[in-house]
């Protein structure tokens, strides 16, 4: 039986490939675009911010780009 919301999981990036963890589409795949687009339609600088830290995530994660400490 399958748990209440088990369904609505969440489309999260994986690292450091930057694939959805539940679909493996590259991220933001299509649901996480509107998950964004619904959470953050009244705040696009929440957004930019939001979206600016998993850039960050991802340019450490790079192996030619030098760690920030």
């Amino acid at each position: 039986m399958l748990r209440p919301f088990a369904r609505f999981r969440a489309h999260i990036p994986t690292r450091p490939l930057s694939l959805c963890r539940y679909c493996g589409a590259p991220w933001p795949c299509s649901p996480a675009r509107l998950r964004l687009l619904t959470r953050y339609r009244d705040d696009p600088p929440g957004l930019l911010l939001h979206l600016g830290a998993y850039f960050y995530a991802a340019l450490a994660d790079q192996p030619h780009t030098p760690r920030v400490a």
